[in-house]
């Protein structure tokens, strides 16, 4: 469900930053401020929010994506989301280079996740909502999405 509700979220806060700016905005500035929302959002809290998941809710986590409960790469997993978190929010004051280097690790590593996911349906059949769900569509959508906003941005 956040991965609607999120990306829903940041381009509405975005949209109220621009209309209650009271100067005029070009094409690119309201790019950067739907970017930096996007950023916050669909990075930092969605990162956040997977970081508690598998590390407070593991095991009810891993019965969502098909695995086996008390695997200790799970904290690792946590982790890594608690690290895109963190750079997502920080994404919001820090720009251009930080930014790409922020979609660089977040873009590989959700590219990555899919591609794990896609080798678990393939392999094991592993058709929980979790693994081939909306997890798969928004591990190869957010990465994408973001890469292309970056490039018409620069």
């Amino acid at each position: 469900m956040h991965y609607i509700i999120l990306p829903f979220l940041g381009l509405l806060a975005a949209g109220i930053h621009i209309f209650f700016t009271k100067q005029w905005h070009d094409a690119k500035t309201v790019l950067e401020i739907v970017m930096a929302y996007g950023f916050a959002f669909n990075i930092g809290i969605s990162g956040l929010y997977a970081f508690m998941g598998h590390a407070f809710f593991s095991n009810k986590v891993a019965a969502y994506i098909g695995w086996p409960p008390g695997s200790p790469f799970q904290f690792e997993v946590a982790v890594t989301n608690l690290s895109f978190g963190v750079l997502g929010i920080l994404c919001f004051w820090f720009r251009e280079s930080f930014w790409l280097a922020t979609i660089v690790a977040f873009s590989v590593f959700d590219l990555g996740a899919a591609y794990g996911h896609i080798r678990d349906i393939i392999m094991n059949h592993n058709h929980a909502p979790g693994n081939a769900g909306a997890p798969l569509y928004a591990d190869i959508i957010k990465p994408l999405v973001f890469i292309v906003l970056y490039i018409v941005y620069i």
